[in-house]
């Protein structure tokens, strides 16, 4: 090829290699988040193998190659002639949980979770189709934490407030509903801060929706209701004006008929009513997404998790980078007429919109 540009296949290869060693680095950083050897090598001195396995109370042989393999990649400083391993503070800060919404290490727990249905994915690929929510037995779970970070962390000092008067409304006591409310930690929290208000969790998964009135009993909450639904159907069988305050966390795009769905929540907002939609940050256009600091990690997740799991329902497969340009749109043909847009300086992931009917 007489316009072949070897310095360009060359950066391109150093490029995949250097791919390559970050997702083993995801890998081996969710395994120490889950373990918790990164909390147990959070301001400590230099210590071996033995000491560090100890400390975390795990088997030495795998933690000396863990080790090994966050040193390749520059994450845990070795010294070359005791052989005393340490994690830096500066990466504690993005690696452990105390670092709360900084932590890195839960988001990259994503790459083996959707490592686990890529047989089903290739399928789908070849033959259409989808991968229904029962093959991702873990994902619940993480998405959990994951909302702990984005959503629980900043949640009365970044989020109520983004609607004016909403927790004082909360306090006095009025009617919430969560659309595709997962595990129900928000959902629950909520509740814990308002008992006057009344609070209801809808969700498909079966699984996600006993762990949230699991949760719920625990806490001994009697003002939350959380019930297993498919909302395809949702304009149709809301309760018109049922609800004060509707909110969906990242939920919409998931939904086999997302429309439906959004006019199903118009239908049951009161007349007064606001309605709170996190959504994920992007443009309806990928060529916009293009310098996205996350946006091959979200174009993934969306195509081995959210797309696949509307069509597996016989849906739209909308896919979490469905984008604002999009979500506007939906929203206007849902009959909504007020939309605002908001933005936290600590979100990178997330849009939050304040709808009203």
């Amino acid at each position: 090829m007489s316009n072949f540009d070897a310095r360009k296949a060359e950066r391109f290869a150093a490029r995949f290699s250097r791919a390559l060693n970050d997702g083993a680095l995801c890998l081996m950083a969710a395994i120490g988040h889950r373990t918790g050897l990164l909390d147990a090598m959070r301001e400590q001195p230099p210590s071996t193998s033995v000491e560090i396995a100890e400390r975390a109370g795990l088997n030495e042989r795998y933690v000396r190659e863990w080790l090994g393999a966050m040193v390749a990649s520059g994450v845990v400083d070795v010294d070359a002639e005791s052989t005393f391993y340490q994690l830096p503070p500066e990466h504690a800060a993005y690696l452990t949980r105390a670092a709360g919404a900084d932590n890195f290490a839960v988001f990259t727990q994503y790459i083996s979770l959707l490592g686990n249905v890529e047989d089903e994915i290739v399928e789908c690929f070849k033959h259409g189709g989808g991968v229904p929510y029962e093959k991702y037995p873990r994902f619940h779970g993480v998405m959990a934490e994951d909302s702990g970070l984005s959503v629980m962390s900043s949640l009365e000092s970044h989020i109520l407030p983004l609607v004016p008067e909403l927790a004082e409304r909360l306090a006095a006591g009025i009617r919430m509903l969560d659309v595709g409310c997962g595990s129900g930690r928000i959902l629950n929290r909520l509740a814990e801060l308002f008992p006057k208000s009344r609070f209801v969790g809808m969700d498909l998964s079966a699984q996600a929706t006993a762990n949230a009135r699991a949760d719920a009993s625990a806490k001994g909450l009697h003002n939350v209701d959380v019930v297993t639904r498919d909302l395809s159907d949702f304009d149709q069988t809301a309760e018109p004006e049922a609800f004060d305050f509707i909110t969906t966390f990242d939920a919409v795009h998931d939904q086999s008929r997302p429309l439906n769905v959004l006019k199903g929540i118009h239908r049951s907002l009161a007349p007064d009513g606001v309605y709170l939609m996190q959504e994920i940050k992007g443009s309806s256009h990928v060529y916009h997404n293009i310098d996205h600091p996350i946006g091959t990690f979200l174009y993934a997740v969306s195509c081995m998790h959210c797309m696949t799991v509307s069509l597996a329902q016989g849906g739209e497969g909308l896919g979490a980078m469905w984008g604002e340009e999009k979500t506007r749109d939906y929203l206007t043909r849902a009959g909504f007429r007020s939309i605002e847009k908001h933005e936290l300086a600590h979100d990178i992931q997330n849009n939050w919109y304040v709808v009203r009917a």
